[in-house]
């Protein structure tokens, strides 16, 4: 006897009608995906999970009444199994940087394709984040920023409980390599980079690797140079 797994429950949020659709006919062939609502504003969006449970919201970030932003927040701190992918434009990065410290597992541009799409989705589904290394790097370089008032925390204070492996992993991963690379930059297997990113999510108290580069940002570990995109490591 075979069992079939159910097909993952999905809301669409986006305050432009054509984005909605468009995401529903990209979705619509994938058996392992079934659209259950769709909603225009933030507000509306929280109610309809509320109602719905869905199991993931694909979220635009720009929306009137409540933004994606306010909206990812309140369905992480209520329906914390509710999973949250942004979309955005990048026309506003600073929004996603937002919607990843609000709760969002991930983000991808709207004009994904119809594959990337239903990937994403189940991976976040899964409980992993969903995130475009290099381009997570570029925004978090430009747009996170410790508290003009308070200076960052040096390196050293954040990363004393981790081991210097796993500080060269946390660094590499937040230059924006994805594990096949920091396997490959350090000479160790996959499964080892694997095993050393869930103990610095662990001791750093991050969820997923977004907020493990953002951390990463803020501690002073990994600094961008002001005026462009590129990186330096802090203990360079």
């Amino acid at each position: 006897m075979t069992t079939t797994t159910p097909p993952i429950r999905v809301l669409l949020v986006d305050d432009q009608p054509l984005v909605r659709r468009g995401l529903s006919l990209i979705l619509s062939p994938d058996p392992t995906v079934e659209v259950v609502g769709e909603a225009e504003d933030g507000e509306q969006a929280v109610a309809l999970a509320r109602r719905l449970r869905p199991d993931v919201v694909v979220m635009d970030i720009r929306m009137p009444v409540l933004d994606g932003v306010g909206a990812t927040e309140e369905l992480s701190r209520t329906l914390p199994e509710c999973k949250v992918l942004a979309l955005s434009t990048f026309d506003m990065d600073e929004y996603v940087v937002a919607a990843l410290r609000a709760g969002a597992h991930g983000f991808l541009p709207k004009d994904v394709s119809p594959e990337d799409l239903g990937a994403a989705i189940r991976t976040v589904h899964a409980g992993e984040a969903v995130v475009a290394p290099r381009l997570l790097s570029r925004l978090i370089s430009t747009y996170v920023r410790a508290p003009a008032d308070v200076p960052p925390p040096p390196a050293a204070a954040v990363t004393g409980e981790l081991t210097p492996r796993e500080v060269e992993v946390w660094r590499l991963m937040a230059t924006g390599l994805d594990n096949t690379a920091i396997a490959r930059s350090m000479d160790i297997s996959h499964s080892t980079v694997k095993n050393h990113i869930t103990s610095i999510f662990g001791k750093l108290d991050v969820r997923d690797r977004a907020q493990a580069v953002i951390a990463a940002y803020e501690s002073g570990l990994i600094t961008a140079r002001a005026g462009t995109g590129d990186r330096t490591g802090a203990q360079d």
